[in-house]
């Protein structure tokens, strides 16, 4: 995910589609507080030369050790992370850790077989150096320090050949996934469409009729699963009348200002949402595309999103832990940035993509699909995006394909999630964070250094 929740443009509900009118008192105050909570999260993404601007906090001073938040009984005052503060900095960093005591989730069973092997073969890849995006040098360890990296995996032909944790972080911790969710959503689809049971170029209304009236009404579903439906969705985290809030307030991820007359699930939100431009003109990041392909897989098969997980993918990966995902009022999981699970069970999903589809004796996805995914989409049609810290990228079934010379693709998230897959140097490596700043363009020239430098250490 590159953005909180998503990305992108298209119309709020009715209720907030106009500027609202004054508000005084605690509604004011309340919506002003909303607002600056989710500008805090950065749910949003400042361009990347405003926040070279940013002065961030050394990461020595906002380590969960330092901070000591919710470890009294009762947690009191300063310590406290509730609904309240949880998108805000450094709480966030206790929050991605603890979603589910924060917000209602839904599990994703890891079933009762015993995990499968993630046999180590550990190297010294903390002390590899190389030069930072200002031709500075730089370890595989102080950047891992710099990012505000709470977990860590590099797998090699197979093999864990690097694993740290820090910021309270344990091989077992359950770490949010932001926008890494799509990528999951997406596979399920393109796997489904393999199958036959999808129909990339019908309309997303043959699948969910109750979107006709939206923009949805007549765009094709390859243009959901691979964000180039034109939909109105904007996100301007300092004013509440842009449908990142109604996005947010009708999952449940913020709290709901007083007076609140909007939707109050996500699906009913979708609904709202209005066309804007043409569709399959151009790539545009937008959270609501991943809402709307989760609702046309649960509709092809009759099962709930986390049900499909646990079915399809966390027990036949014979993974370590469950998993989890965010619901709303009526149970919708966030199918676009709701996941929480643990590095070691990401890295066997990353291992499982790398094998093409078959892992622990188990084929997962038909190769064909993870070969259409990995080869990417329309690099003319992603220039559209407005992602130039991306260039060369494209977006395919909702993951991120460099068409660098090692084929690499990779999930990503806000505040610095990353399921990252290099074909060439058999290497995956799976990266948690919790950084202050939630875009990607603010870290992502380092990131881009740090990938090949480890993908050079492992082929050593």
């Amino acid at each position: 995910m590159h953005k909180i929740h998503s990305a992108s443009v298209a119309y709020p509900h009715p209720s907030v589609r106009s500027a609202p009118p004054r508000r005084s008192g605690k509604a004011a105050a309340t919506l002003w507080q909303t607002a600056c909570a989710v500008a805090a999260l950065g749910v949003a993404l400042a361009a990347p030369a405003q926040a070279q601007a940013l002065a961030l906090p050394a990461p020595e001073t906002v380590t969960l050790d330092k901070l000591g938040y919710m470890s009294t009984f009762p947690p009191e005052g300063a310590q406290r992370v509730d609904l309240s503060n949880s998108y805000k900095y450094p709480q966030l960093r206790w929050a991605v850790q603890h979603l589910r005591e924060l917000q209602p989730t839904r599990n994703i069973r890891r079933g009762g077989a015993a995990p499968s092997a993630l046999p180590a073969d550990p190297r010294p890849l903390g002390a590899v150096a190389f030069d930072d995006d200002k031709g500075q040098p730089i370890t595989v360890d102080q950047w891992f320090t710099r990012t505000y990296t709470d977990a860590l995996v590099v797998m090699h032909k197979g093999r864990v050949v690097y694993e740290r944790y820090d910021n309270q972080m344990k091989p077992y911790t359950p770490h949010l996934l932001f926008s890494v969710t799509k990528s999951f959503t997406g596979l399920m689809a393109a796997q489904l469409a393999h199958e036959g049971k999808i129909d990339p170029e019908a309309l997303v209304t043959k699948y969910v009729p109750e979107l006709a009236e939206s923009a949805w009404g007549d765009m094709k579903v390859r243009d959901v699963m691979d964000m180039t439906g034109a939909v109105r969705f904007r996100e301007v985290y300092t004013d509440p009348t842009t449908e990142i809030f109604g996005y947010s307030w009708s999952s449940g991820l913020l709290p709901r200002p007083p007076g609140y007359q909007g939707p109050t699930n996500v699906y009913d939100f979708l609904k709202t949402l209005k066309k804007e431009g043409e569709h399959g003109a151009g790539f545009v990041y937008r959270t609501v595309h991943s809402e709307v392909l989760g609702w046309i897989v649960s509709r092809a098969t009759g099962k709930h999103w986390a049900e499909l997980m646990s079915d399809n993918i966390w027990q036949k990966l014979g993974t370590e832990e469950d998993a989890h995902v965010m619901v709303d009022s009526v149970g919708t999981p966030l199918q676009g940035a709701g996941l929480n699970a643990t590095a070691r069970d990401l890295a066997r999903f990353g291992e499982m993509l790398r094998l093409g589809g078959s892992f622990n004796g188990q084929r997962i996805f038909d190769k064909a699909v993870i070969d259409d995914t990995a080869k990417g989409g329309d690099r003319e049609k992603f220039k559209m995006g407005g992602m130039a810290f991306r260039t060369g990228y494209s977006y395919r079934n909702q993951w991120w394909v460099l068409h660098n010379a090692d084929g690499a693709y990779e999930a990503a998230g806000i505040h610095g999630q990353f399921i990252h897959v290099n074909p060439a140097a058999e290497m995956v490596v799976v990266k948690l964070s919790s950084h202050p700043v939630a875009g990607a363009g603010f870290t992502h020239p380092l990131t881009l250094k740090a990938w090949a430098a480890l993908a050079q250490a492992v082929r050593r």
